[in-house]
């Protein structure tokens, strides 16, 4: 059998995530997140909390989170970029992958009121020591990512999309993940993604769907 590449191993991911996801649209096939280790079984305590609290916002659907989590996970990702953190839910699905890694997450946050909470969260999760939140205009502080990095998450105003993709892909690595949220409220990411011959891109329309865009080079 042919050794598997760090490319092909994110293909892979992928692809099993889409699926996944997929029949979660469908009602079939689909089942509560299971634990593995301690530290995943309290993020998982954490996030049910959130779920059950009817004041907290929560920035994707399960099934969105899961992806999140695969993808991360399959692509080895040590190092994760979040723009949008909102109270840290999504955040708290990287994190879950970022565990078996060994990886941290930086998360950018233009509303104080957010950030606290999201920290309280990444807190009570076990996970802020594994955590950088940035608070303010992250079109400004996105400046002061350092690569290479591995996957990026952009779930923020829907009309800078295209800036926050320019800013932050020469910063990832060739076989890193770009992946934005909401993508039906971003046609002019979605034409940026699509139009670049050195990205593949596809579409979870799961919701307001997910874009998962590979950096091939």
């Amino acid at each position: 059998m042919p050794k598997m590449t760090k490319r092909t191993s994110v293909l892979m991911g992928m692809m099993l995530a889409m699926a996944l996801a997929a029949f979660g649209q469908q009602g079939r096939y689909s089942n509560p997140p299971l634990a593995s280790t301690a530290a995943e079984k309290r993020i998982l305590a954490e996030m049910d909390r959130m779920v059950k609290n009817s004041e907290t916002y929560l920035s994707v659907p399960r099934e969105d989170g899961e992806a999140l989590w695969v993808l991360t996970e399959a692509a080895g990702a040590k190092r994760v970029a979040e723009i949008g953190t909102s109270t840290g839910y999504s955040g708290l699905w990287f994190c879950m992958a970022l565990t078996a890694t060994g990886g941290r997450l930086t998360t950018f946050e233009i509303d104080h009121h957010r950030a606290a909470e999201a920290l309280q969260h990444f807190k009570e999760a076990g996970v802020a020591d594994r955590v950088t939140l940035i608070e303010g205009d992250a079109h400004q502080n996105v400046k002061k990512l350092q690569g290479p990095i591995d996957v990026v998450f952009i779930d923020a105003d829907k009309g800078g999309y295209v800036d926050y993709l320019q800013k932050v892909l020469p910063l990832v690595r060739p076989g890193g993940l770009v992946l934005a949220h909401n993508i039906d409220m971003a046609p002019d990411y979605v034409r940026a993604v699509t139009t670049n011959p050195d990205l593949q891109t596809i579409f979870y329309m799961q919701g307001a769907g997910l874009g998962v865009t590979l950096k091939k080079r």
